[in-house]
């Protein structure tokens, strides 16, 4: 065996190691990103839910609430665009656009979901009605829920992103164009605050 077959094996052999790793740094990036994108179809479940029990929500207090047509329409029409937004967002979870854009309409949807609340506590037959106690019980547990599958994505979505910006997975992640993926972030700034009890 001459010196050049030696250094044609070891040169072979470095470079079938570049491309292992490379393969492996690549199946890494690609189970990272399928992973958020796991994470975030457990978002758009809890999501699906919460828009659906909405119509229920407002159906049962229409009857009580003929006086307050204008924040029931509000409700639907908010809950329609978070439901749009959420479809754009499911079909390219992580883009920042698709993101950005569920966060604004799910705080739009929250905060028209606060006003009803709001307006509900002033009328004691819609709060003592067994249907509306137990929508609005089933829409807590599905914003709890909601809560949870956010916080998975979010840390899957870090998990990822440190994935693909680390040296030297870098290389590869730049090489097959691993974007960016969004968190999920809340806008509403009565979210961010604490919860204010009175006694």
């Amino acid at each position: 065996m001459g010196l050049l077959t030696l250094v044609l094996l070891l040169v072979a052999g470095f470079a079938l190691l570049v491309v292992f790793w490379g393969i492996g740094q690549y199946n890494g990036l690609v189970r990272a990103r399928n992973a958020f994108r796991n994470a975030f179809s457990q978002i758009d479940v809890q999501l699906k839910r919460r828009y659906d029990l909405i119509p229920n929500l407002v159906e049962t207090a229409k009857a009580y609430l003929k006086h307050e047509s204008g924040t029931l329409e509000a409700v639907i029409a908010a809950r329609n665009q978070a439901a749009g937004a959420c479809a754009n967002a499911a079909a390219n979870p992580g883009s920042p656009e698709a993101m950005a854009a569920l966060g604004r309409a799910e705080s739009g949807l929250g905060g028209v979901l606060g006003r009803l609340f709001a307006v509900s506590e002033a009328y004691p037959e819609l709060k003592a009605n067994q249907n509306m106690a137990q929508l609005t019980e089933e829409l807590t547990s599905t914003e709890n829920r909601i809560a949870f599958a956010r916080q998975a994505y979010n840390d899957s979505v870090m998990a990822y992103n440190n994935a693909r910006e680390m040296f030297p997975a870098n290389l590869v992640a730049g090489l097959f164009q691993f974007a960016a993926a969004s968190l999920f972030e809340v806008t509403r700034g009565e979210e961010r605050e604490g919860v204010k009890v009175q006694f």
